[in-house]
């Protein structure tokens, strides 16, 4: 179902809001992406990371009119809120846990419903456009989200119903992994760097900002191409769905290469996104969660890096 028409809600994600006059000169030192390319038509994918620039989450983040709101895993969003309240004291910023007051709605194919409800998407990724209190931004691969204030869930999902067919939060999960954008989730939080997982290939790193937490470890692996470890797109023939923070092993290497970023159902076996060592998928024999765990076969990223293209941002 992952390359047809449907509509899932994302309730597996919350909404930090980061308000107030201050609310982007505090959040620029705080993220990867550089905060002046949003607007009222562009949204953009980011990560907040530690000083020694592993990521403590990543997001989608969307600016509205008194600040900006980021969509990200919900069991990281309690921890993300209160270590950036402790920055925030000396600032005219109010940080709140806005994921009560949102409904989130995840399109494949849905455009013409968003043009009734008044939303012209354009087709540009990162695209966002807002009316009547609803927001819908245009994701790498085509997809988009729908956000609206929590009263609206009902009416919007009886509009969506009229139009798409309901499918699981896997389906959802499956066309992001297919479109190779990794996640932090609890588990592989602080594990990677955001070149790990190909975030500047989506735009959600800018080189040209200038400082925030992490910054000079970031720029260092991307200035140097000391990069041994990337996002990969991999299938397993049948079995569970493995977790992330799942561990891969290779012959290459007599311990573990890698880890699964995000996995689902597949309609044979299933398919994931993994931070593989480079050496252990030039040698192709990956085995998941032990030495002589089940094989893992590569398959395609539908992008490519381009480290020249990355660093203008």
């Amino acid at each position: 179902m992952a390359d047809t028409a449907f509509y899932c809600s994302l309730s597996h994600e919350g909404i930090l809001a980061v308000r107030g006059p201050d609310a982007s000169k505090f959040l620029q030192g705080q993220v990867t992406c550089n905060l002046n390319y949003l607007g009222a038509s562009y949204s953009s994918l980011g990560a907040r990371c530690t000083p020694k620039g592993r990521m403590q989450s990543s997001f989608r983040i969307v600016n509205v009119e008194d600040g900006y709101l980021l969509a990200m895993t919900s069991e990281l969003l309690a921890a993300q809120l209160t270590d950036l309240q402790k920055y925030a004291v000396f600032s005219k910023s109010k940080l709140t846990d806005e994921s009560a007051a949102w409904v989130r709605f995840g399109l494949s194919g849905g455009d013409a419903v968003l043009h009734e409800l008044g939303l012209m998407l354009a087709h540009e990724p990162g695209s966002l456009v807002q009316a009547d209190g609803r927001l819908a931004l245009r994701l790498h691969d085509g997809r988009a989200e729908l956000w609206a204030p929590a009263a609206q869930r009902e009416p919007l999902q009886q509009q969506l119903s009229q139009q798409l067919p309901q499918a699981p939060l896997n389906a959802w999960l499956l066309a992001q992994v297919r479109a190779g954008i990794g996640q932090v989730t609890g588990p592989t939080r602080e594990l990677f760097i955001p070149q790990m997982i190909n975030l500047q290939a989506l735009d959600g790193v800018s080189f040209k900002k200038g400082c925030y937490t992490g910054q000079e470890i970031v720029a260092r692996m991307q200035y140097l191409g000391k990069l041994k470890r990337r996002l990969y797109r991999l299938s397993l023939a049948g079995g569970e769905v493995p977790a992330p923070g799942t561990e891969l092993f290779s012959p290459v290497h007599g311990s573990s290469v890698g880890e699964v970023v995000l996995a689902a159902q597949a309609e044979q076996g299933c398919e994931l996104l993994a931070v593989l060592q480079q050496d252990a998928s030039e040698d192709g024999r990956i085995h998941l969660g032990a030495s002589d765990g089940p094989t893992l076969n590569l398959l395609d990223l539908p992008y490519t890096l381009d480290s020249n293209r990355e660093t203008q941002r």
